[in-house]
């Protein structure tokens, strides 16, 4: 549907990165948008900026999701809320693994049960997931990142199925590396991250996922855009690596001379 037939729309994880720029694209065609996030002055700041509405909300408070779900009929569902911890499954912490599942899977399933079937009892609706192509391939030292963006494709590809005959739309995105603060939340807000992950690359832009976006919302009806892989043209996934067997440990070198 173009954008003239949606009126209402939910970002999470708003106050920063792709999702305020979301929001501030959305905005820009006139959207009244309702943003969450738990940074409540740079949501108060976005909200000043942008007009939109600010909720200072943590996607995981199930109650007060489902009071905001209660009161608005929104047409357009951007869960874009996301953490990490980079870890190998070996070294896996108990307390990551929950904070991971909780914000990364958890919340996304629960705020589609409240949204999405009122889009499809309204025949309207467009939901995006914003995932990652960890969701898709694999990279050293992020394993239960990579298990929950797994989960939200799946979701993706499963609201498709089961809105099926319904004017309601999905679309996966899969950002690579994208020049925002992610990287300083997750590795330390220290300028040697900055100089690791983001200068001297050509990368996309939070306002390039944000156009990505709003391209599969302005699409016409009949059109879905499901899955959308946005990485920079200096960035390519994949490769192939083979490894020789280490001893065991205590194992026998054999006669020494």
């Amino acid at each position: 549907m173009p954008f003239s037939d949606y009126k209402t729309a939910l970002v999470t994880g708003a106050s920063s990165g792709i999702g305020a720029a979301v929001v501030e694209r959305l905005r820009r065609e006139n959207i009244e948008v309702h943003a969450i996030a738990r940074s409540t002055g740079p949501l108060q700041e976005l909200a000043a900026r942008t007009g939109c509405i600010a909720h200072a909300i943590d996607v995981i408070d199930r109650k007060a999701i489902a009071a905001l779900a209660a009161e608005i009929e929104f047409d357009i569902l951007v869960n874009n809320a996301g953490v990490d911890r980079p870890k190998k499954f070996l070294e896996a912490d108990e307390g990551d693994i929950d904070l991971l599942v909780d914000v990364n899977l958890r919340a996304v399933l629960h705020i589609c049960r409240l949204v999405v079937p009122g889009m499809v009892a309204r025949d309207r609706g467009h939901v995006v997931n914003i995932s990652s192509i960890a969701g898709n391939y694999n990279f050293g030292g992020n394993s239960t990142y990579h298990a929950v963006k797994a989960g939200v494709a799946m979701l993706s590809n499963q609201l498709r199925i089961d809105a099926f005959g319904k004017r309601v739309r999905v679309t996966e995105i899969c950002p690579g590396r994208v020049a925002t603060d992610i990287f300083n939340h997750v590795h330390g807000d220290d300028p040697s991250v900055r100089e690791r992950f983001i200068d001297g690359f050509e990368l996309p832009q939070a306002s390039d996922i944000a156009e990505a976006i709003a391209f599969a919302i302005a699409a016409p009806v009949a059109v879905n855009i499901g899955h959308m892989e946005i990485t920079p043209t200096l960035q390519v996934m994949g490769g192939l690596q083979t490894a020789k067997p280490q001893a065991a440990p205590g194992a026998s070198e054999g006669p020494k001379r």
